[in-house]
């Protein structure tokens, strides 16, 4: 018999991981998020903020982030923060990479041996 793993947490979306990212460290309202994600990728990511918002609303929905109520925020400026569900997901990810990095080293290694 032959046993199969089978992997339920499919790999997050790169909006997903940024915001995910972002928010590891403090919470963070939408205009925040996107400069920040901006700055973790060097430039190279510039979410849409209906991407953003719409990536928002799944994590909300899911249970990764949570609103975070902030005494100077109005409603246009509302904050969101990690929940334990989103930073245990986010520690997959990094692991799920981890793993997909070494297996891409240990092969360039190989090849250019």
């Amino acid at each position: 018999m032959r046993h199969v793993v089978q992997q339920h947490d499919a790999p997050l979306t790169e909006p997903v991981f940024l915001i995910l990212t972002s928010l590891a460290d403090q919470p963070r309202h939408g205009y925040a998020l996107l400069q920040d994600i901006q700055q973790i990728s060097n430039g190279r990511v510039r979410l849409s903020t209906g991407t953003l918002y719409g990536a928002l609303r799944r994590l909300l929905e899911d249970r990764w982030i949570e609103r975070f109520e902030q005494d100077d925020t109005s409603r246009e400026k509302q904050a969101y923060r990690l929940t334990p569900e989103g930073r245990k997901q986010l520690h997959v990810e990094l692991a799920r990479m981890r793993q997909l990095t070494r297996a891409a080293a240990a092969r360039l290694r190989t090849r250019e041996a």
